[in-house]
């Protein structure tokens, strides 16, 4: 049975509508500027990937903990900045207070997994109220790795104290569906988001929904089936 639903935020429950392409060239700026190859940096890479990058530059030239965290919380505050214009500006999605309600009202258990930080999530979720519906929030400063890596997904899994077959994600994004893929979760893609419908299921989507009251219905139809399937066998 569907015990717990994962939520992506941006995108799939409130417009997406922060400039990542700035974000990303402020990024690239601050790094060159501190010496690091331009060559090794693109707009076409999220700042975690060039983070990463980065990292592995300055382990490779002897450089200690200390001096890798000091340029991760520099460009992670500059992200801060445009996430919390994009939060000041975003909407909520047609269909979401609704579709909580009925999945509470459905005892189970929910959950955000965002790369977000903890400063505009948790500024979109008194904007909008939208907290009380959450029984674990993990955003980028809650663990190391963010999606599309397993681990973030596993925290949120963790906080639920649920199962992976026991869980169904939500999200907009290739890399939602991709660490949901890798845990044998299912994965539902939101099509009004980021990604294509077809980039969606070339990530891993089980199903794809065109409007996030399409939810409730998704959830009952698999626990009534897996429920006729048990009393079968």
């Amino acid at each position: 049975m569907i015990k717990a639903v994962v939520f992506d935020l941006d995108g799939t429950i409130v417009d997406f509508n922060l400039d990542y392409k700035a974000v990303r060239a402020e990024v690239i700026q601050f790094l060159t500027k501190q010496g690091f190859p331009s060559s090794i940096l693109s707009l076409n890479e999220s700042m975690f990937k060039m983070l990463k990058k980065v990292e592995i530059c300055m382990r490779n030239n002897g450089k200690g903990e200390r001096e890798i965290a000091r340029v991760k919380e520099t460009v992670l505050s500059l992200a801060d900045r445009y996430e919390l214009e994009a939060a000041h500006t975003t909407s909520l999605l047609p269909g979401v207070i609704e579709t909580l309600k009925a999945l509470r009202e459905m005892k189970l258990k929910m959950a955000l997994f965002t790369i977000n930080s903890e400063k505009s999530t948790s500024y979109i979720l008194r904007r909008f109220r939208l907290k009380s519906f959450f029984d674990a929030i993990i955003t980028r400063e809650s663990l190391s790795a963010v999606k599309p890596d397993p681990a973030h997904l596993e925290a949120a899994l963790r906080a639920l104290n649920v199962k992976a077959e026991e869980a169904m994600v939500v999200g907009d994004g290739v890399g939602d569906m991709r660490c949901a893929q890798e845990l044998n979760v299912i994965a539902v893609g939101v099509t009004t988001g980021f990604s294509s419908p077809e980039e969606l299921t070339r990530a891993g989507a089980t199903y794809l929904i065109s409007s996030f009251t399409d939810l409730v219905t998704l959830v009952q139809g698999l626990n009534n089936l897996r429920s006729n399937s048990r009393n079968v066998g």
